[in-house]
Formats: C-alpha cells, sequence, structure tokens
C-alpha cells in the first residue's frame, strides 16, 4: 500500500488527507494541534508525534501550511528538517499558496537529496477539499507530475501541470488575481 505523510490538517488539510484514506492510501499525519489529530484519527489516519515521525519512510510527504516561512522551516530549517529524514526516491507535494522563489529554492535542496518535489497550490476552498473536488495547479517536471497524479486525483478534479518548480505557483497567483479583479468589479456594479 502506498504511504502518504500528510503535515498540516486545517480546515483543507484535513479533508483532503481524510479523501486519501477513502481512496486506499496509507495515511500518516501530523499537526501541532491536537484536536486536529483527534480528527485525522476518527477520519481513518494514523497520527504521529511530530512531522519527521509521518514523513519517516512515506513514498509522499504532503504538506498544506500557511506560508512559505513555514514550508522552509519544515523541510529546511531547524534541528530535524524533513529533507534529512525523508526517504530518497519519496515526492514531496506542497499544496501550501507559497511565493515561487521559495518552491524553487526548497525544489533545488530536496533534490540535492534525491527527493523530488512539486509545488501544487489549490483552488476550490474548504467545501472542494471536503468533496475532493479541489483544482491544483502543478510545477515541476513532467516525470514528477505523473508521478503526483494518483495521490491528487484522490483530492481533486482537476489537474494540470503548469511547467518547472514554482510554476504552480506563479499561476496560482494569477488565478487569485483574477479573483480580486472579479471581485471588484462586482463592488463597482
Amino acid at each position: 500500500m502506498t504511504s502518504v505523510a500528510f503535515i498540516g490538517l486545517g480546515n483543507m488539510g484535513g479533508p483532503m488527507a481524510a479523501n486519501l484514506v477513502k481512496a486506499g492510501f496509507q495515511v500518516r499525519a501530523f499537526d501541532l494541534a491536537a484536536e486536529a489529530l483527534e480528527t485525522a484519527r476518527a477520519q481513518g489516519c494514523d497520527t504521529a508525534a511530530t512531522a519527521q515521525a509521518a514523513a519517516a519512510d512515506a513514498d509522499f510527504v504532503i504538506s498544506m501550511l500557511p506560508a512559505g516561512k513555514h514550508v522552509r522551516g519544515l523541510y529546511m530549517e531547524g534541528d530535524a528538517p524533513l529533507f534529512d529524514v525523508i526517504k530518497a526516491g519519496a515526492l514531496v507535494i506542497d499544496c501550501s499558496t507559497i511565493d515561487a522563489d521559495t518552491a524553487r529554492h526548497v525544489a533545488a535542496t530536496g533534490a540535492e537529496k534525491g527527493i523530488g518535489f512539486v509545488d501544487a497550490p489549490v483552488s476550490g476552498g474548504v467545501g472542494g477539499a471536503q468533496a475532493g473536488t479541489l483544482t491544483f495547479i502543478v510545477g515541476g517536471s513532467e516525470a514528477q507530475f505523473t508521478q503526483a497524479q494518483p495521490v491528487l486525483q484522490a483530492m481533486g478534479k482537476n489537474i494540470f501541470h503548469a511547467g518547472d518548480h514554482g510554476a504552480g505557483q506563479v499561476a496560482k497567483v494569477c488565478n487569485n488575481m483574477l479573483l480580486s479583479i472579479l471581485m471588484a468589479g462586482t463592488c463597482e456594479a
């Protein structure tokens, strides 16, 4: 069975992890909030006491975090960065909406250790996360995009390859900008 570590079980990450369980993946989850871990256990996830314990030996590591500094901190910084425990050949799928430069930097650092990385920010909100109908805009190599597909398909219905590392983030920012313009226009009407 394919194992997935899921880091970040908030309003978006929690339902995404639950959909992976429903699709038959073995999910080992971690969050800083005890309540989020309890909910994940109730939805069929195994839980871990640390992000490092969740990621050890996982085939895929998914993160859904608030900002680029959290993504850098998780994978590259501190006493126990995940890139020190993730096995070579595993694929990191970062679903956070972060800046493209951070996504590229984290991808390059992972590559130095033989770990794949794609940035895969989402669109669709909490309702889409719960229903498993999210849109993923993926930045990474064609091979990494193909490798990520089965996991992403368990959480979403529209999956687009935007280009190389960071391209998913650039496309997401463009999407957010268009939504902002639409809202501003609606308010003016």
